[in-house]
């Protein structure tokens, strides 16, 4: 999957050119996020870490993973809608794992008082890579998707302008003028938009419900500013807040310092650290109230890696998705192979077949955010360590996707300028209004290319292992 610059790749110094035009576009372009040293401060910023050239996405992949969102759309709200199967395939894991098992005891117990909230928003994030198969053939396999805090639709909404001026300046006007335009921070407001619309009152505000510590500030802006150039109003409170201001009233109407909340738009709130017993409270205050909650808790619980692995087994989506046998078919060929660890005879097989050849796939617990999954050795000493555990129960295995990598730059603040081996993963926004059982909105809503270093085996551009990239279609 050859990008058509080779040749720039081995012109040093076109190369070191390109390289300070791409960061002061980047600065332009407003490809941002604060510094380590100062999280919460915006006077001292730097850009946030890309690639310096474009990188090559074979275009029927890059379709195929379009043309499946609507149906992801459709099978997340399906999952969030059926409590007996969301109880049936976590039933192993919330024994073990305290973190789901907390997120599954609100689940229920808002269920039990009657779901206060008619209007549903989902924004999602599906991940696929392109897996060589043995032929060489590169095929879409979806990693994992993302029903929480589906982050950098802001950011890559400016990086394929960074990329369109370094192409033109190292000579190819024509190769620019092929990236794709992208917007995702567009279609994730439009999302938000309708839901506080359908939600029904104009003096309502949005809230960004947001971390303690917030250095990607500038992604999140882009959908906010969106927002406000609709006049809806957007406020950014931390659980903490919530748990000191927040209020229903009689009606389940949901309130902070006063004002009426339409919807809530959850950018925290997707790894245990995020939550002590103040915010399990907050949590719980949010889910009962009348607001559009995006995601709602069972859609947070339908993003699970333990759900995906049960997606795979024959004859659940067409359970899911009834009379949909074509959305099923486009599902189905993005699955990679997926396998249970739970307790009894099939588990053991699956954790020894991984114990003798560790490099074959991934271990994955339940955690979204990246840098959580395991690989080779580390693998093989975790599962040995818990296979005659329950604990293993918390994890899932995956075939391991091998892609073919490419040689590219990756920019980093204060790194020096070095060629890498690198491999990229294409990820689709996904958004979805549903009132009541009426599905209102559908759509894929831009895409996020982020590639890494070939000697990462995990971990996000949140993580400091991906970065940026604009896809390039060949």
């Amino acid at each position: 999957m050859a990008a058509p610059w080779e040749d720039v790749l081995r012109d040093e110094p076109a190369i070191q050119e390109a390289a300070s035009v791409a960061v002061d576009a980047a600065l332009l372009e407003g490809v941002l996020m604060r510094t380590e040293g100062e999280p919460n401060a915006s006077d001292v910023v730097n850009y946030a870490p890309f690639t310096l050239l474009p990188s090559a996405v074979p275009t029927v992949l890059f379709e195929q993973a379009y043309a499946v969102q609507q149906d992801f759309n459709l099978l997340v709200d399906a999952i969030s809608q059926n409590k007996e199967f969301l109880e049936d395939t976590l039933a192993s894991t919330i024994k073990v794992d305290d973190f789901t098992a907390q997120l599954f005891r609100i689940h229920v117990q808002v269920l039990e008082e009657g779901l206060a909230q008619s209007v549903f928003l989902g924004i999602n994030r599906s991940d696929y890579m392109f897996d060589c198969g043995v032929d060489g053939t590169p095929a879409l396999k979806q990693i994992e998707i993302n029903t929480i805090a589906a982050s950098f639709g802001g950011l890559t909404s400016r990086t394929a302008a960074v990329h369109g001026q370094v192409l033109k300046m190292l000579g190819k006007s024509k190769e620019a003028s092929r990236l794709l335009p992208n917007n995702p921070s567009k279609g994730l407001a439009l999302g938000i938009a309708k839901a506080w619309e359908l939600y029904g009152s104009q003096s309502a505000v949005v809230m960004f419900l947001v971390e303690e510590v917030q250095r990607n500030i500038f992604d999140q802006r882009c959908v906010e500013n969106e927002l406000w150039n609709r006049n809806i109003r957007v406020i950014r409170k931390r659980f903490r807040d919530v748990f000191e201001k927040g209020s229903l009233d009689d009606a389940k109407r949901l309130y902070m310092d006063g004002q009426e909340v339409a919807v809530v738009y959850y950018r925290e709130g997707y790894v245990p650290k995020n939550y002590d017993q103040q915010n399990w409270e907050a949590r719980l205050l949010l889910e009962r109230s009348r607001a559009v909650k995006c995601p709602d808790i069972a859609t947070q619980l339908a993003g699970t890696k333990k759900v995906q692995q049960e997606l795979s087994r024959p004859g659940t989506l067409e359970r899911l998705l009834p009379g949909r046998a074509e959305a099923v078919t486009r599902i189905r060929a993005t699955f990679a192979g997926l396998y249970s660890l739970d307790v009894g005879e099939e588990g053991d097989k699956i954790a020894a077949m991984a114990i003798a050849d560790p490099d074959q796939f991934v271990l994955k617990p339940q955690r979204e955010g990246g840098g959580n999954n395991l690989y080779g050795e580390e693998l093989r000493q975790v599962l040995e360590k818990i296979r005659d555990s329950p604990e293993r129960t918390s994890y899932i295995l995956m075939d391991k996707i091998k892609p073919q990598p490419a040689i590219n730059y990756l920019l980093r603040a204060h790194s020096p300028l070095q060629v890498s081996e690198c491999i990229s993963e294409l990820g689709i926004f996904g958004v979805y209004v549903r009132q009541g059982k009426e599905m209102v909105m559908n759509k894929a809503a831009g895409h996020l290319l982020r590639t890494k270093a070939i000697e990462h085996a995990d971990g996000g551009v949140a993580a400091g292992v991906a970065v940026l990239d604009t896809p390039y279609l060949v």
